[in-house]
């Protein structure tokens, strides 16, 4: 939750206050996004031998068993890239993937001895996130002999992780909040609760935190006691794999075939023969039922029945698939490759599947619960091409709202213009068509290719819609951000395209955001631009603004991501496809 009572401006840190607490900056010096957060009570904070600190710690702690292929210790990796001699090849392992390709290598021939060599010096990641340069083979033995052996019990937590990022308070003697850090992984997470534990800090963590299980599930926690008992529900529900192949080899039947059944999977990656069928494919979600049937929903939302079954054998785990109809997917597939919510399946001759599960995903669409999706909250417009052309950016700030009765209203300008949608069924699918006044591309037959209840996807030939849900009334940093935003008149203090400086182009321009959604700018002849806003949250915080065609505000239509907030100020930033920041806005409350 954001907090008004402090300035969360991580770049403009008091230099007094940074003394004392010098060694953090390394992990708020780079920060671009922004912190939430809720003051906690004296009693939530993290003590050194408190259970809690502990259990941060040791989920904290680095997981080596990923390379155990390479240098058979769980409790430390090697630091890519490194070179390796495999039965007599040399290979250089620059990324995670080339694991397989040792894995290959081995599995080439069943009855040959196999043999690993690493060329030295390398560097090795310890399970405290420590550097350390290895000279020869007899050093790094001496590292491994520390670990535990495969699949014995270790301190590392693996069932359960942080979602990133996350805040701590720093404390004065007094209990008074002098500081506040932004911790973005494992890493930092683990030498900042090692001061902890060593009594140089007194923090507290800031909720509320979610927490991501091996499963992909994510449980959000609001204090110290629901975060302790979440960890220790979770630390040992999942299979850490702490052997020393590389991947699942050691799957069961039983094991493979519950992993399969326990959600619905959606293709992200499809080949066959040589042939990328990704388009043809992608996001078409497999149900694998109790009884050896499979219910495929393509994107049209037809449904399609077929078979399945799981074998071991020794070329691995292999998943049988019969469609009657479809035949690209009816085939005898190994699964060469299993991670948390990831399976990888392929066959020799170019056929490659990648499926990632999704629990929310509806099989079995019905028109009923397509109305009830729609129904639950407002809905943006996250994406609209139509004829080749983006329209989207007509819709920044102007969600729809579906009612029961076939009415759907948009909000433009502050108020709700009413218009009418209709749930159809064809024989390709459903079907969404929305009536609005000046809004004939949302007209158009919309088959609903996807639906889960945060996202519905639609495509018509050529013609692509995406609408996301938007709920802001359970969300404490939107309501924050509304909260700022509505409360006094605001000003551009810069606005910067590049290396371009255009903030005079705003001068003497005065902003009201109205609760209603509608954005009322007065120039300085007291004329009137109207415009529509809506702060949301889609991986991080945004805010939508569009005013549009006037200028010179037409340039700033654009979903702004929100790089920092408080009572006084808001700033935004424009990103390119890179990542890179193109634009920056900069609005401040008018005194």
């Amino acid at each position: 939750m954001f907090n008004p009572n402090f300035n969360i401006m991580k770049t403009k840190i008091s230099t007094l206050l940074l003394l004392p607490f010098f060694a953090l900056l390394m992990f708020t010096s780079c920060q671009e996004e922004v912190v939430d957060i809720t003051p906690p009570a004296e009693t939530e904070a993290l003590t050194a031998s408190a259970p809690l600190t502990a259990l941060m710690s040791s989920a904290s702690k680095m997981d080596g068993s990923k390379d155990n292929i390479i240098d058979r210790a769980s409790c430390l990796s090697i630091k890519l890239p490194v070179t390796v001699v495999v039965n007599g090849l040399e290979i250089i392992i620059d990324s995670e993937e080339d694991y397989k390709v040792i894995e290959a290598i081995f599995n080439e021939f069943e009855e040959d001895d196999d043999r690993l060599d690493i060329i030295f010096p390398i560097t090795i990641i310890t399970a405290e996130h420590d550097d350390i340069v290895i000279n020869n083979a007899a050093e790094l033995k001496e590292f491994v002999d520390e670990c535990k052996g495969e699949n014995e019990n270790d301190d590392d937590i693996e069932c359960i992780d942080f979602k990133y990022p996350i805040s701590f308070s720093i404390y004065d003697a007094n209990f008074q909040v002098i500081d506040v850090i932004t911790v973005e992984n494992d890493r930092q997470l683990y030498k900042f609760i090692k001061r902890v534990k060593e009594g140089e800090v007194f923090a507290s963590l800031n909720f509320p935190v979610t927490m991501v299980l091996a499963d992909g599930t994510e449980i959000v926690v609001n204090n110290n006691q629901e975060l302790e008992s979440t960890i220790n529900e979770a630390k040992d529900t999942c299979d850490e794999d702490d052997d020393n192949d590389y991947g699942d080899d050691d799957f069961t039947k039983e094991r493979l075939d519950e992993y399969l059944k326990i959600c619905p999977w959606v293709v992200h990656e499809f080949k066959r023969n040589n042939q990328d069928n990704t388009t043809d494919y992608k996001e078409y979600a497999l149900n694998f039922k109790e009884d050896g049937v499979v219910k495929m929903r393509a994107r049209n939302g037809d449904i399609l029945t077929g078979t399945w079954s799981t074998r071991v054998t020794p070329r691995g785990a292999l998943l049988k698939l019969e469609f009657d109809t479809l035949a690209d997917f009816t085939l005898e597939w190994i699964v060469y490759d299993i991670e948390y919510g990831k399976i990888k399946l392929y066959e020799e001759g170019g056929n490659r599947i990648i499926m990632k599960k999704n629990c929310d995903v509806v099989i079995d669409i019905t028109k009923e619960r397509i109305e009830n999706y729609l129904q639950e909250c407002l809905w943006r417009v996250a994406r609209l091409q139509v004829d080749g052309n983006d329209n989207d950016k007509n819709y920044i700030g102007t969600p729809l709202k579906f009612f029961a009765n076939n009415v759907v209203k948009i909000r433009v300008n502050g108020e709700f213009v009413e218009g009418t949608y209709e749930i159809g069924v064809r024989n390709a699918g459903f079907i969404l068509q929305i009536t609005l006044d000046g809004r004939p591309n949302l007209k158009l037959e919309w088959f609903i290719t996807f639906l889960e209840p945060g996202v519905i996807k639609l495509e018509n030939d050529n013609n692509q819609m995406v609408l996301r849900r938007h709920c802001p009334d359970g969300d404490s940093d939107i309501n924050y951000i509304d909260d700022v935003l509505v409360t006094g008149e605001w000003e551009i203090a810069l606005y910067k395209d590049g290396d371009v400086n255009k903030t005079d182009e705003y001068f003497m321009y005065t902003i009201n955001f109205l609760e209603n959604g509608w954005i009322k700018v007065t120039d300085p002849n007291n004329g009137i631009i109207d415009g529509n806003w809506l702060a949301y949250r889609y991986e991080g915080l945004h805010l939508g603004m569009h005013y549009g065609i006037e200028p010179p505000f037409q340039v700033l239509n654009h979903r702004w991501k929100i790089l920092e907030i408080n009572p006084n100020r808001i700033e935004l930033k424009d990103l390119s496809s890179t990542g890179e920041i193109e634009r920056i806005l900069v609005l401040e409350k008018k005194a």
